[in-house]
């Protein structure tokens, strides 16, 4: 039965089919926070987007797409996310163990110097097939190639909602119309947030943003306005806000890996600004087994309090 939170959480998607809010639900009813509204989801595309030794050498035993999916239930998560092949390896021999959701695509390394722009690798119907609870989807807010992936993401939505199955978008602002620095800078990094609420999808991936405006119109008006931006906290209550005030599912990714304590204190401040959840990789899974368990608990522990 949803707790109330969760219901809650559902009539923020009012438009929405049956199909698509049961497996809002089964996410949210998923692991040690079923029924908080909160997650924490692992994602393991690395492998793909980073290449084997890059992801999975600090911890060889990542190298096999079984490793993935036990950490995840072992810890509790409420999902596990992976491209195509990481999944058709594992659906099968973990049916209805976890939630699994579908990354439609993704890009290599070694292409170096080209607008970015992830190839399609999967569809709707593998989705289905292999039993996923969602589907996800990147785009790049910045990129020359933007206008693609946003038509390619709409299109996909749609097709996906028909069947009854939400979206997790990561959106990630890279390429030439912006600065390295300007990725997660916060005006950036709101932008990107609400770009994705306003395409249609229902849980939003971005990065933990800067203390560093980019574009200079938008810094007129947040120095006008007095938009607070002086601590993580502060910056994540902005971003949240600019997802539908707070009505879409924004969760924050790990990055970079990084120590435990230093994870543990930007987690904290993430879930203290409003935030509905961690999707934490190579932070995770990079680690010993063991390690990484009482990791992603912790993790938990904090967003059930906040």
């Amino acid at each position: 039965m949803n707790t109330a939170r969760v219901k809650e959480i559902l009539s923020w998607y009012g438009s929405e089919n049956p199909g698509v809010k049961t497996n809002l639900a089964r996410l949210m009813n998923t692991g040690v926070l079923a029924g908080t509204g909160k997650f924490v989801i692992l994602p393991v595309d690395q492998g793909f987007e980073h290449g084997p030794a890059r992801s999975f050498a600090p911890n060889a035993p990542g190298y096999d797409p079984r490793y993935h999916i036990q950490l995840a239930i072992e810890a509790g998560c409420n999902a596990y996310a992976a491209p195509l092949g990481f999944l058709e390896a594992v659906a099968g021999d973990f049916a209805g163990d976890i939630p699994l959701i579908l990354k439609l695509n993704n890009s290599d390394s070694l292409s170096k110097g080209q607008e970015p722009c992830s190839a399609v690798t999967g569809s709707v119907a593998d989705a289905l097939r292999l039993g996923c609870a969602a589907i996800g989807y990147t785009i790049y807010p910045g990129s020359g190639a933007r206008n693609v992936q946003l038509e390619a993401l709409r299109a996909l939505i749609l097709e996906a909602k028909t069947v009854g199955l939400p979206t997790v978008v990561w959106a990630y602002p890279r390429g030439s119309g912006i600065s390295k620095e300007g990725e997660t800078a916060l005006d950036v990094v709101a932008y990107a947030a609400q770009i994705a609420a306003q395409l249609g999808a229902h849980i939003i991936k971005v990065k933990p943003p800067k203390d560093f405006l980019e574009q200079a119109e938008a810094k007129k008006v947040y120095e006008k306005y007095g938009i607070p931006s002086a601590t993580l906290k502060e910056r994540i209550q902005h971003v949240v806000q600019s997802a539908f005030n707070g009505r879409r599912i924004v969760i924050f990714s790990g990055g970079e890996a990084k120590g435990t304590e230093d994870l543990l204190k930007e987690v904290a401040e993430i879930a203290a600004g409003g935030a509905f959840g961690s999707i934490m990789g190579r932070n995770s899974f990079q680690r010993p087994k063991d390690e990484a368990i009482k990791l992603l608990r912790a993790v938990m522990a904090i967003h059930a309090k906040s």
